[in-house]
């Protein structure tokens, strides 16, 4: 009796220390965090909502754009721009101010899959191919005010502001079968090697500017519009960590706004030039998409694929060259063109 209480006591003994050890490894087990496909930041992979922000001076400071994977720079009428931002790892409460949606939105939104498509209207002509698009459509027209807020501090037409939240659960409630995250065609990791260290970059377009300014403290390009900081609503300014400027065919589409201007089509299906801008560096890079449904994959001249850094992106839609002020050793900033 003796003896198997002696070996009952060491069996326990060792039973501890074993469980022990296992709650040890289970503890120092490395947790395993998801990775936004579209940003490359840690996040969700979830449902992805796509929404029109008016882009004009009256327009800022403009509200949720520093949580969206993905904003994208287009040409509108006049030569503004105008941005479509998408969310997918998080949803912000309110975005906006929203604004109507363009014909170049159907292509660039393609490659998502069957997205939320979230604006204020659109042309009469242009309504029924957006209802007729790969997308779901949740335009102001069809959603109550509750949903698409009316922002009493802004001047309209500058004051819709979405309620982001109570969109995508009433998604949520009724079912909607809305694509999560999918991978777009870029990649996320490691620099490329080469690459040119650049201070600055100002892109064009004819009433409109952006600048980007790499900030080493924080680790992304710092955005201008029209001269002057781009700060969201937040207090937060707005910039990616990839920055990807994408030269594209800008021609007259067969719509026109309510007083006549011509909407300009942005071509983002074939294949061009432009430059990716990361870790303080910039690639002249070449892009190619062979259809609406595939994503944009970006390689350097040499024809190797160009990571990018993890974080937003922006990808501005121009067909002007851009100017850049560059870092050479021992000197001053060089600007070119």
């Amino acid at each position: 009796m003796f003896y198997k209480r002696i070996l009952a006591a060491l069996f326990a003994t060792t039973l501890l220390a074993s469980c022990s050890q296992v709650a040890q490894v289970v503890k120092d087990k490395p947790k395993i965090v998801e990775k936004n496909v579209l940003s490359g930041r840690e996040g969700a992979n979830g449902p992805v909502l796509a929404v029109k922000i008016d882009d004009t001076n009256s327009a800022h400071p403009q509200i949720g754009l520093e949580l969206a994977d993905i904003v994208y720079i287009e040409q509108v009428e006049g030569g503004l721009t105008r941005l479509a931002a998408i969310f997918s790892s998080q949803i912000p409460t309110r975005v906006g101010p929203v604004r109507s949606a363009r014909i170049s939105d159907i292509e660039i939104l393609s490659q998502f899959g069957h997205i939320a498509f979230a604006y204020s209207g659109a042309q009469k002509k242009l309504l029924p191919v957006i209802s007729a698009a790969n997308l779901q459509d949740l335009g102001a027209q069809r959603e109550s005010s509750t949903i698409y807020t009316t922002d009493p501090l802004r001047t309209p037409p500058y004051a819709m502001v979405l309620r982001a939240d109570l969109l995508m659960k009433k998604v949520q409630e009724n079912g909607y079968a809305i694509d999560s995250a999918k991978s777009v065609g870029w990649k996320f990791g490691k620099a490329p090697e080469g690459g040119k260290p650049t201070e600055s970059v100002t892109l064009h377009w004819p009433a409109a500017r952006y600048s980007a300014k790499w900030s080493s403290t924080e680790l992304r390009w710092l955005l201008d519009h029209n001269s002057t900081p781009d700060t969201a609503e937040s207090g937060k300014i707005l910039g990616p960590t990839t920055l990807v400027i994408q030269l594209v065919s800008i021609t007259n589409s067969i719509y026109h706004d309510k007083v006549g201007g011509i909407t300009p089509y942005s071509q983002t299906v074939g294949s061009g030039r432009g430059y990716i801008l990361r870790d303080g560096k910039s690639y002249a890079a070449q892009w190619s998409r062979i259809s609406p449904e595939s994503g944009t994959v970006w390689t350097k001249v040499d024809g190797s694929e160009i990571n990018f850094a993890p974080g937003q992106v922006w990808v501005a839609l121009t067909d002007t060259e851009p100017d850049f002020t560059y870092i050479t050793p021992s000197a001053e900033p060089t600007k070119t063109k």
